[in-house]
């Protein structure tokens, strides 16, 4: 059968099967499986049970339960209102207000955990509660979370950025200097964005009437302490050389809950309760991500994004239209696959051709982070809209809806590196001796 109608076959599988109502992991497997029995030879039973066990005792991922841990203790304990009352003073005035918290909320998270799923949830499980009851729109909510979560696949350290990487021999250090400067281009696009929506429409966001000066400010501030001591002892020990992500990640749990107890507002019931609730988040993601890893073999195994590279190839296209139609490839591959797996299996294929229209490598990661991270915030598969339908029971295609801007955004930060490659290349050759 043709790599097109092969594609088309399982789209439709897995668009019927999450419309059925199955779960997300099991719809991924699933349609893994049709892949393995219907376009291969692999033995579909033994890649099922390698993958499913290979996955699930990943030491890198055991960062994402502790993380969600960390961010249900805070949701419970005082510290997450904390952040908001002490933040409201400083942002009673900027267009969106308290909107602006998740934005720079996740790109700070993002700094922590490489991971846009654990940034999803751990931010998503303060700033929903509180910002919905405080009266802000549900559509600003659940975009502003799910673009800025996808900011973890760039923000250095990137887990993605590392398999790139490895996989062109490209060095690490520099790709992670690379992406600061888009990284901080895509926040002020975001917060941008929701500035510029709350000046047009100032009946969007209810007005504070009170009034806060400099000594309210100060005041206020003094409740942001628990979590600065938070924040800086996570990514501190991370830049400091003192721990991996997955230890600061422990090292954050035990500081949220010290400054939990400390704040008086917590107690070994609500502590209770962080820990299943945690448990239940951590199990549903990370049965979407051994779902997304099965899938992402078993289209290895059906040659299809290996297939549909050299057929890009076969083009001879200019460096204009190559990155045209790789960006439209690759979010329609990334629909599908996580970011590792998109590299892994067409890094071999698409670089020589990069190579020879005259591409930097260099520059190359990062347009392919940032179109990576589009895919994540896009149907039927983009995974942070999972995580985030998983955490408030919101209809996909609604989140989905109100993450569409973000999109565009994303796209935009694209055309604009494409335009101003000194974007991605200033730091990494200013540090170059």
């Amino acid at each position: 059968m043709s790599d097109p109608v092969t594609a088309l076959t399982l789209l439709v599988v897995l668009i019927g099967l999450l419309a059925s109502g199955i779960w997300v992991a099991v719809s991924l497997s699933i349609v893994g499986l049709v892949g393995l029995v219907f376009f291969s030879n692999a033995p579909s039973g033994l890649i099922l049970a390698t993958t499913f066990w290979g996955h699930s005792h990943s030491w890198a991922l055991t960062a994402l339960p502790l993380f969600i841990l960390m961010g249900e203790i805070l949701l419970r304990s005082r510290m997450s209102d904390d952040m908001f009352t002490g933040l409201l003073p400083w942002l009673s005035r900027a267009p969106g207000r308290l909107l602006h918290i998740n934005i720079f909320g996740c790109a700070i998270f993002a700094a922590v955990s490489g991971s846009s799923a654990a940034t999803a949830a751990t931010i998503g499980r303060m700033s929903v509660p509180e910002l919905t009851k405080r009266g802000y729109p549900e559509s600003l909510i659940l975009g502003t979370l799910a673009g800025s979560a996808a900011l973890g696949l760039l923000i250095p350290p990137s887990i993605i950025l590392i398999g790139y990487g490895v996989a062109t021999d490209q060095l690490i250090a520099r790709l992670f200097i690379a992406g600061i400067l888009p990284g901080l281009m895509l926040i002020s696009s975001f917060a941008g964005y929701v500035a510029v929506s709350a000046w047009m429409n100032p009946d969007l966001i209810l007005a504070i009437d009170e009034t806060f000066f400099l000594k309210d400010k100060i005041k206020a501030s003094r409740r942001l302490i628990p979590v600065a001591i938070l924040i800086g002892g996570v990514v501190g020990s991370i830049y400091g050389g003192l721990a991996s992500p997955t230890d600061a990640a422990a090292l954050g749990v035990v500081l949220a809950t010290l400054l939990a107890f400390a704040s008086g507002s917590f107690s070994w019931r609500l502590f209770s309760e962080a820990v299943m609730s945690a448990t239940r988040t951590s199990c549903m993601i990370a049965f979407i991500l051994l779902g997304a890893a099965f899938l992402s073999i078993s289209m290895g195994f059906t040659g299809l994004p290996r297939n549909l590279a050299a057929w890009i190839s076969d083009m001879n296209l200019s460096a204009t239209t190559l990155l045209v139609a790789l960006t439209f490839f690759f979010i329609i591959l990334g629909c599908f696959l996580d970011g590792i797996s998109v590299i892994v299996l067409t890094t071999s294929i698409i670089m020589p051709m990069v190579l020879a229209v005259g591409i930097d490598p260099l520059w190359f990661g990062i347009y392919l982070v940032i179109v990576v991270e589009m895919s994540q915030i896009t149907r039927p598969v983009g995974f942070n809209l999972f995580v985030i339908q998983g955490l408030t029971g919101i209809d996909i295609l609604r989140i989905a809806k109100a993450a569409f801007p973000f999109f565009l955004l994303l796209l935009l930060g694209v055309f604009l590196i494409c335009i101003f490659p000194q974007i991605v290349t200033f730091l990494p050759d200013l540090m170059t001796p």
